[in-house]
């Protein structure tokens, strides 16, 4: 990702609508779908300034990676311990065999080689383990974030389903999430595109809208993994070994 991401993550991931609701929303969800053992082991890949590691600690003992420096001395921080630097798709380091639970928060696409990096998180996974597995839906959603955040691509239900398959996993309540904003945001894209605006910043809109968001947008923690959900801006499974 390109340093800016970095640095308005840093400095919006408390207060920013997409970053709070989120957290929220995936917490019911591995509430509900997860099944962890007690003491679950957990690691996040792609942890960026270590946001979510609070909200994952509350499921067990939680490790993490992130490339970037900057951000993982953040990251670190806030975990209170050092975190790892090993890159996708080989993981070079991390013990086999060993987690419960791999979270990748809006991480595979930024891999040119999405299989072999679900390949080798498979191979980390302790015996009943799964992967916690989000990613931005629709190709036709292309724009100037996807540029500065360096994806590869953006998934469809289809292809995230063949790249789970083709790793040798088997994806488990696979859903669309951030489903009732997005007709706003889809009009945003398409807007942007048509008048030649596209803009990559994401930082937060006023506090007024920043918080009405939030709160349609946390809305989803009910419904997420127990009713089927419209089309999204993202895409969440749970991954386990075929």
């Amino acid at each position: 990702m390109d340093r800016r991401v970095y640095d308005r993550m840093a400095e919006h991931d408390s207060t920013h609508w997409w970053y709070r609701a989120r957290r929220d929303i995936l917490a019911d969800y591995l509430t509900r779908e997860g099944r962890l053992p007690a003491h679950a082991r957990i690691l996040e890949i792609g942890c960026g300034t270590g946001h979510n590691l609070p909200m994952l600690a509350d499921f067990g003992t939680v490790d993490a990676i992130e490339i970037d420096p900057a951000a993982r001395a953040i990251a670190g921080q806030r975990l209170g311990r050092e975190v790892g630097d090993a890159p996708l798709p080989t993981l070079p380091g991390v013990p086999a065999g060993h987690y419960d639970l791999i979270a990748v928060l809006d991480v595979v696409e930024h891999i040119a080689d999405d299989v072999a990096a679900l390949k080798a998180m498979r191979e980390r996974l302790a015996p009943g383990g799964k992967i916690l597995i989000t990613v931005p839906a629709h190709q036709w959603m292309w724009s100037a974030h996807d540029v500065v955040n360096h994806h590869h691509r953006r998934y469809s239900k289809a292809t995230l389903q063949q790249a789970i398959a083709a790793a040798g996993l088997r994806p488990r309540k696979l859903a669309y999430f951030n489903s009732l904003l997005f007709p706003l945001a889809a009009a945003a894209r398409l807007a942007g595109r048509l008048t030649g605006r596209d803009d990559s910043d994401d930082s937060p809109p006023p506090r007024p809208v920043n918080a009405l968001f939030e709160t349609i947008f946390r809305w989803e923690r009910h419904m997420v993994g127990r009713v089927p959900m419209p089309p999204g801006v993202s895409i969440v499974t749970l991954a386990e070994p075929a």
